[in-house]
């Protein structure tokens, strides 16, 4: 039950299409796990229409000179919330549109046969969920939830888009390019009279559900994962350089384990030196090709 949609190219790096002696390679290594462990990153999401942060020529830090807010920068400073809300508002509508595409259906697909044991995703784009996955690990959160660091409360992103319309009846903003997490770009002074909403519980400060750069994944979550790690027999990285030291450390304890490790991304990953298998291939296109 794959997705017949074409997929949305413009922010996928140029490659060849899949040749057939990785297609056999993969097919070998997928059907030799029985308890396959899968870390998704960005690049699966490409193909949905999601730019990236470090995909050459076409992601965020190749196009701009723009770089994701802090997460001390977003607790400590009032107009820094501002500005990223404001950005995340504009953009919402959209991001939150985006769909699966042929790989995230293809994991799902996986899981129902019952060879895919786990899934580790870095991103929080939920497109996984829209998938149907449910044996699954958002590790760094989701923008569709958001919580208030006083209290802890949490409410759906679809529902804070209404407070932020409450709150702004008249505020328009037209958006000059669109970023990875959600959010587009703003100048100052489009975001200067926008008004954020505090908790409605306690009055604190609303935070999408995501772990910034700078802040750290709970190690609840890691000792979590570390666990259905444990219990796989092989990893497969789909998407991703692995250059976030959250996800990688996952990568380094495979290796420790001696389990085979096959990586598929378009351009050099972390895992390039160890790795039993790497394949420079769009996710969307050779995934649907193993059974």
């Amino acid at each position: 039950s794959v997705s017949r949609a074409s997929p949305n190219l413009t922010f996928v790096p140029a490659c060849l299409p899949p040749d057939p002696v990785e297609v056999e390679e993969l097919q070998h290594f997928v059907s030799n796990s029985k308890r396959l462990f899968v870390m998704t990153g960005a690049g699966i999401s490409t193909e949905s229409g999601i730019p990236d942060y470090r995909s050459e020529g076409v992601g965020l830090y190749a196009r701009t000179d723009r770089r994701p807010v802090q997460h001390a920068e977003f607790v400590r400073s009032a107009s820094a919330r501002q500005r990223y809300w404001a950005r995340n508002f504009v953009g919402w509508p959209q991001f939150s549109t985006h769909q699966p595409n042929k790989a995230h259906l293809v994991l799902r697909d996986w899981e129902k046969l019952g060879k895919l044991h786990w899934l580790v995703t870095q991103n929080v784009d939920a497109l996984h969920t829209k998938a149907g996955s449910q044996r699954m690990t958002e590790l760094h959160g989701c923008t569709h939830r958001v919580f208030c660091l006083a209290c802890g409360d949490q409410i759906l992103r679809s529902e804070l888009q209404e407070h932020f319309e409450a709150l702004n009846p008249a505020w328009k903003a037209e958006a000059l390019d669109v970023a990875p997490d959600g959010d587009v770009f703003l100048t100052d002074e489009q975001v200067r009279n926008f008004q954020v909403p505090a908790c409605r519980k306690c009055g604190g400060i609303l935070k999408p559900d995501v772990t910034f750069f700078g802040d750290t994944v709970s190690q609840e979550k890691v000792r979590f994962v570390h666990q259905r790690l444990a219990e796989s027999d092989s990893m497969l990285v789909a998407g991703s350089s692995m250059q976030v030291y959250s996800g990688y450390r996952f990568a380094l304890a495979a290796r420790e384990k001696k389990l085979p490790i096959a990586v598929l991304n378009i351009g050099p990953t972390r895992l390039d030196h160890f790795a039993s298998l790497k394949l420079n291939s769009r996710c969307g296109e050779l995934l649907p090709l193993i059974v």
